[in-house]
C-alpha cells in the first residue's frame, strides 16, 4: 500500500499459501488449490504479487480475487488482494477484506493498519481512527502507522472545527413553502 514503508513492502514477513494450495503438498488432490478455471492458487497469487510489485494494482487484484476464491480462508492471499484493491483504488473493497482479516485474527497490526487506511479513504476517518490506534498501539516502533494515524486525527479535528463554524441556513428549509 502506498502510505507503508518507502519499499512498498509489508512491515513483516508473511507465510505464503500452504503447500496444499499450491497442489503440492502432502494429500493434495489433483484439484486442490486450483482455481474453477484450474489455475494453480499458488500460481495465481505470485503472479499477483508480483503484478503488484511492479504497480498494476488492477490486474494484480484480479488474478488475487481468483485466488481468493479457490483458497478464501488463507490471509496471506486476502492480504495481498486487499493490497491490491487498495492501490487500484477500490478501497471499500480492501476494507472488506482487511475486515475478514482483524476478525479472524484481531491482533494483526498490518490487517488494522490496512483497514484503518482503506475507511479513511472511504471518508470514514473516525472508524478509521480506531483501526489505525490500535495498529499503532501494538507496534509503536513503526512510524507509518503513527503518521496515518496523526493524519487521520487531523482530519477529525477539521471536520469538527469546520462544522462548528458552519452557520444554520434558514433559507435552506423555506423550499417547501
Amino acid at each position: 500500500m502506498s502510505e507503508g514503508p518507502a519499499d512498498g513492502q509489508d512491515s513483516r514477513p508473511g507465510p505464503e499459501p500452504s503447500a496444499a494450495a499450491a497442489g503440492n503438498g502432502p494429500g493434495a488432490a489433483d484439484t486442490e488449490g486450483a482455481d474453477p478455471a484450474g489455475h494453480d492458487t499458488y500460481d495465481l497469487y505470485q503472479r499477483g504479487l508480483e503484478l503488484l510489485g511492479r504497480g498494476s494494482a488492477a490486474a494484480a487484484a484480479q488474478l488475487l480475487e481468483r485466488a481468493a476464491a479457490a483458497e478464501p480462508q488463507s490471509r496471506s492471499v486476502l492480504e495481498a488482494l486487499a493490497r491490491a484493491q487498495f492501490d487500484a483504488g477500490q478501497y471499500t473493497a480492501a476494507a472488506g477484506n482487511f475486515r475478514r482479516i482483524v476478525d479472524a485474527s484481531p491482533s494483526d497490526d498490518y490487517a488494522q493498519f490496512g483497514l484503518g487506511l482503506a475507511l479513511a479513504r472511504t471518508g470514514d476517518p473516525g472508524a478509521a481512527a480506531e483501526h489505525l490506534a490500535l495498529a499503532a498501539a501494538m507496534q509503536p516502533n513503526l512510524r507509518h502507522y503513527a503518521d496515518a494515524l496523526r493524519s487521520v486525527r487531523a482530519t477529525l479535528r477539521a471536520r469538527v472545527q469546520a462544522e462548528a463554524k458552519i452557520p444554520e441556513n434558514p433559507q435552506r428549509d423555506s423550499r417547501d413553502d
